[in-house]
């Protein structure tokens, strides 16, 4: 009897009550879509951030420690360097799948010209294949990770005798694409031909940059490099991570495993130094925590129009849902005229708002889906990663958004006498 009830109200009140589904839906979709987004946006917006350049840079100890102390240069540590062969290391630690790219670099003091003007010559791999210890394989190279910069006409493909020029180098020494160039350093020489000329808009557009190995050759400083720059995917830093930073043995066996197993900057930098001898790594702060408080301020706003849209709903809701109390006013009144309690109907106008809420929200769940992929698309140009947990989150707000929007409803329902209702009043 009491499903043909309910069953037959919502037959009556089919416009009614396809509004409220209308609206679920909309509430649903856009908080499925809101949710699958912030869920997966972290890795999307590092991912997006990491086109601008490393996160993380590999330096000697001693180079590390007396830079920081002492403020010295890279001239005064020429000494200090890194065995390029444990670089691929990096690859092996912990979080090998959040390393995205890295580069060495060897910094050289040469002359250049007759005058015998010094410029700073930085061997580098412009692109390089790896062969992995996991016995995987690896591209990486300094084009990919400084796709920020620009590029004149570039001539010619990568190979022993190309370099590229900075633009404020090639501008002070008349140098075009295509010209040759001699460098010398001590009683070597090497010539190179400028195959691009770069625009990186900082103190790099005075550097020239050639081929690793040939700049090894003309340093006598074989498989060495002077510091290693790192892009990987983070998780923000929070008192954890900055307490683990100043000293990891400070934490609790339980704290370690938890620090050491998540993607902090802190972390990783640690893992790298385990992997490379006499290395000391560094999350570039300003720009860690320029990704940690984007991922926040995004992942707040998506809270936000969320809470917004599911606020908006209720208040949809709980009008259609009043109306439609009032509508059946009379009906409700005879029903208690009849000997019906309060609380049995108010169970069951619920469950006819709960199913109708029900529909909508599957309506709006598969919508949802369907809007993320858009942002996906449009924002970070590749799909969104359908997250479980949104199922159950997505049906718990559409069921706690419906019930909130019945509640004026049910009070005007439960203020409803008989006597008055059956007379017109």
């Amino acid at each position: 009897m009491f499903f043909r009830m309910a069953g037959g109200a919502l037959f009556r009140q089919k416009g009614k009550m396809l509004m409220i589904a209308v609206t679920v839906a909309l509430g649903a979709s856009l908080a499925a879509a809101m949710l699958n987004v912030m869920f997966d946006v972290g890795d999307k917006v590092n991912q997006e951030l990491k086109t601008y350049g490393a996160n993380i840079t590999v330096r000697p100890q001693g180079a590390s420690l007396l830079d920081e102390l002492y403020g010295l240069g890279e001239d005064t540590l020429a000494n200090k360097y890194l065995n390029e062969n444990e670089i691929p290391n990096i690859k092996t630690i912990f979080w090998a799948f959040n390393i995205v790219d890295f580069t060495p670099y060897l910094n050289v003091r040469a002359k250049f010209g007759l005058k015998d003007e010094t410029v700073k010559l930085v061997g580098t791999w412009f692109r390089h294949h790896l062969e992995l210890p996991t016995g995987e394989t690896f591209d990486t190279g300094m084009l990919n990770m400084k796709k920020w910069w620009t590029f004149d006409v570039v001539q010619g493909d990568d190979d022993a005798q190309s370099c590229y020029a900075g633009r404020i180098f090639a501008e002070r020494n008349g140098i075009k694409t295509g010209d040759a160039i001699t460098l010398q350093s001590g009683d070597r020489s090497a010539s190179f031909t400028v195959r691009g000329i770069f625009d990186s808009g900082s103190a790099e557009d005075e550097n020239v940059y050639a081929p690793l190995d040939r700049v090894q050759e003309l340093a006598d400083l074989r498989a060495l490099v002077s510091s290693i720059e790192v892009s990987a995917l983070t998780t923000p830093d929070n008192e954890l991570s900055r307490r683990a930073a100043q000293d990891p043995k400070s934490l609790s066996i339980k704290e370690w495993d938890t620090w050491y197993c998540t993607a902090y900057p802190s972390a990783i930098c640690y893992q790298i130094d385990e992997v490379i001898s006499g290395a000391v790594s560094k999350p570039l702060r300003q720009v860690a925590e320029s990704e940690g408080s984007i991922l926040q301020k995004t992942q707040l706003l998506m809270l936000l129009i969320t809470v917004l849209s599911l606020a908006g709903s209720a208040l949809a809701i709980s009008n259609l849902v009043t109306s439609s109390v009032m509508e059946r006013a009379a009906e409700i009144g005879l029903l208690k005229a009849l000997g019906a309690e309060g609380r049995a109907l108010v169970f069951l106008v619920l469950t006819e708002i709960v199913i109708t809420g029900i529909a909508g929200g599957m309506v709006g769940y598969f919508a949802g889906l369907g809007f993320a992929q858009i942002i996906g698309r449009t924002v970070f140009s590749q799909a969104i990663d359908i997250k479980g947990m949104v199922i159950p989150l997505t049906a718990a707000l559409v069921l706690l958004v419906t019930l909130a929007g019945s509640i004026p409803a049910m009070r005007l329902l439960l203020s409803l006498r008989p006597a008055e209702v059956l007379h017109g009043r």
